[in-house]
């Protein structure tokens, strides 16, 4: 029998020809870059025998690649907890804000152990990793260079130490040494990114700048923006940018690009425009990143419907110096239309057509801003949707990579508009995208991926089966969603709907565990539908048991703070124990009444009143009913006529009826 191999020879070397000769038919030599040289030399490796199999060169595998292949045969595990906790289980989070706080200490641990390593590199000179890992060794973060020359200010701004690199270019200039053009705008990029001043070295001391990260700052037009560490020093007038630029016998574009990008960072969004017009009168060409700049600052230099007019005039202005545009330009216009009053919608269309007439294609950003032009809150509008279901037509089965920082705002507004339209198919489809390899990462940080997956859940829960969501409600807690107590309240409904409470003790273990079982609303939520009707015995044994372990809640006995209790929470515990006869358990709940300064309702001491008829306990009725004239109330009469008329009583027990019913009556 031939080889395998010697059969794929022949069949390649046999056909190769009539492959060749349809891509010419197709495409073209000239499409794939061959040349006649190339052609004639197939040509005669296939006249030459066609017995001769050509071994193909030795394939170099990455250090990396037999994890990647092992990587591949491991699915994730929807009952695990993100991997960054797993080697601490104690310290595993229950729900979002433990997620949140326990990611910022891990983070803040690994910061501050890379200071420590990067500040005191003597004591890590030795390297036993074995292959050497680089990220793992101490970094150089103090200057080498001490003399005063353009490779000591080349190595203090690889450094980013601001204001070292100034000091040494002004010694330079004291000195009467240039400094050349390149190293000039590498220092002014520096200066303008941190705005004059050190950035915080990571895990270090915050000695400039104690704020948290991520403010909400609000511009002088109400505009909210958002800001990161080293965005949120304003810019000052005359600072070192501004001299050092002043002080440059030449100025091209790069210089101009720095300061007007630098500009815009940091709130001096006129200034920035005046720098543009010294650019123009000086005879100079902007460049497309300062275009871009003022473009996103155009909805704080104008009013609301003036925005479109200085946009335009940009774009035009781009045109006439012949500067191509790219896809962060026409994000930028999109997402300045976002703010121009409420017709942008024509523009934005157009805006479409033009990055489609200069062959780029749109990022997920760029979809990002279009439904948020075509879509409001509040009004799920058919045309949102329509572009959605186009947009996720395009993109299924795309792996998707991030082109721009807005890019991972789109699935989250994709999510919501399915969610606001009630459109489940949709939703389906946006969830199949993000499973597509590593699209998931396109979902942002945890709290982005939250929202996205609240607003999945919710859907699910109103749209489809019980069973079907809890099959996702499987698959994605606790390894992907850590559910608020509105994603838990959308899950008790949706088994509510479908008469799934029989599963109500199984959501209450994970209540638990999910560490929301100290917000009232949901424990509430959960004793009213257990005590809202009666099921069959098994069931209301396992209510019995839950509401158990809810009475441990209130009693503080799970160690933590306990809840204060309700007149609700206390008749519903006290009903499911009646329903499942046990009665010594429902007689503490109705002492808890007295001891919490609460009244129990009338409906539960009537059903009181029957378990102790169907007992046959004459005592428990009369108790019952001096317990209901110590409550004073208003149904005391009624149940001691009751308990004469359906009990066989002692004189005594008669007597004591008698006086309380009077009493009643008298009162009355």
């Amino acid at each position: 029998m031939a080889a395998p191999g010697r059969h794929v020879g022949h069949y390649i070397q046999r056909n190769s020809r009539f492959f060749l000769n349809n891509l010419e038919q197709l495409w073209g030599h000239r499409s794939f870059g061959w040349s006649p040289a190339l052609r004639q030399q197939a040509a005669q490796a296939n006249k030459d025998s066609t017995e001769t199999i050509v071994i193909p060169r030795k394939k170099t595998w990455s250090k990396e690649a037999v994890l990647e292949a092992l990587a591949s045969t491991v699915n994730r595990d929807p009952t695990a907890y993100p991997y960054q906790f797993q080697d601490d289980p104690y310290l595993s989070p229950r729900n979002n804000n433990e997620f949140k706080m326990y990611s910022l200490s891990l983070e803040s641990g690994r910061a501050a152990g890379k200071f420590f390593v990067n500040s005191n590199p003597k004591f890590f000179a030795k390297d036993f990793a074995e292959p050497h890992i680089p990220c793992l060794m101490p970094e150089t973060v103090s200057p080498c260079l001490e003399e005063v020359s353009e490779e000591a200010l080349k190595e203090r701004i690889n450094l980013r130490k601001v204001t070292a690199a100034v000091d040494m270019y002004d010694q330079l200039l004291q000195a009467g040494t240039a400094v050349s053009m390149e190293t000039t705008h590498d220092l002014l990029d520096l200066i303008c990114l941190y705005c004059d001043r050190n950035p915080v070295q990571e895990g270090g001391p915050q000695t400039e700048n104690t704020e948290e990260s991520g403010v909400e700052t609000r511009s002088s037009r109400g505009r909210v923006r958002q800001v990161s560490d080293f965005m949120k020093t304003t810019w000052k007038e005359g600072n070192n940018a501004e001299r050092i630029f002043n002080l440059l016998p030449e100025k091209d574009t790069r210089c101009y690009s720095a300061l007007i990008r630098g500009m815009v960072m940091h709130g001096a969004y006129a200034k920035a425009f005046s720098m543009y017009t010294d650019l123009l009168n000086n005879r100079l060409t902007a460049d497309v990143h300062i275009f871009n700049a003022l473009i996103s600052a155009t909805p704080d230099v104008r009013e609301k419907y003036e925005r479109w007019e200085l946009i335009t005039d940009l774009l035009n202005q781009m045109s006439q110096q012949k500067v191509q545009p790219n896809l962060l330009t026409f994000n930028s216009v999109l997402k300045a239309l976002r703010t121009c009053g409420t017709f942008p919608k024509s523009q934005a269309l157009q805006t479409l057509n033009e990055m489609k007439a200069v062959g780029i294609a749109p990022s997920l950003a760029t979809f990002n801003h279009l439904l948020a032009i075509f879509y409001k809150p509040g009004n799920s509008g058919q045309s949102s949707v329509d572009i959605l279901q186009e947009v996720i037509s395009q993109l299924a089965g795309c792996s998707l990579t991030c082109q721009d920082p807005d890019d991972v705002r789109f699935l989250s507004i994709a999510m919501k508009i399915c969610l606001d339209s009630k459109d489940l198919e949709l939703a389906y489809k946006v969830q199949s995208l993000v499973e597509v390899g590593e699209n998931w990462r396109m979902l942002g940080d945890s709290y982005q991926s939250s929202i996205y997956y609240g607003r999945f859940f919710n859907l699910l829960c109103l749209m489809e089966h019980v069973d079907v969501v809890l099959k996702w409600y499987r698959r994605l807690i606790p390894s992907l969603y850590y559910p608020n107590p509105q994603g838990l309240k959308d899950l008790l409904q949706a088994l509510d709907t479908d008469s799934r409470l029989d599963l109500l003790p199984t959501i209450w273990k994970d209540i638990r565990s999910l560490g929301h079982d100290n917000k009232l609303d949901v424990v509430e939520e959960v004793l009213t539908l257990m005590a809202r009707e009666k099921h069959s015995p098994e069931v209301q044994e396992s209510f019995a048991q839950c509401a158990l372990d809810v009475k441990s809640v209130f009693d503080g006995e799970s160690g933590r703070p306990s809840l204060n209790w309700s007149t609700s929470a206390l008749s519903h515990i006290t009903s499911l124990f009646l329903r499942a006869n046990k009665t010594q358990q429902a007689w503490k709940m109705l002492q808890l009444f007295k001891s919490n300064n609460r009244v129990p309702p009338d409906w539960l001491m009537d059903d009181f009143l029957s378990v102790c008829r169907t007992d046959g306990s004459a005592q428990g009725a009369v108790d019952l009913v001096q317990l209901s004239a110590a409550f004073c109330l208003p149904a005391t009469a009624q149940l001691a006529k009751r308990t004469v008329a359906e009990f066989d009583l002692t004189e005594e027990q008669r007597a004591t009826l008698l006086e309380l019913d009077s009493a009643g009556e008298s009162s009355d």
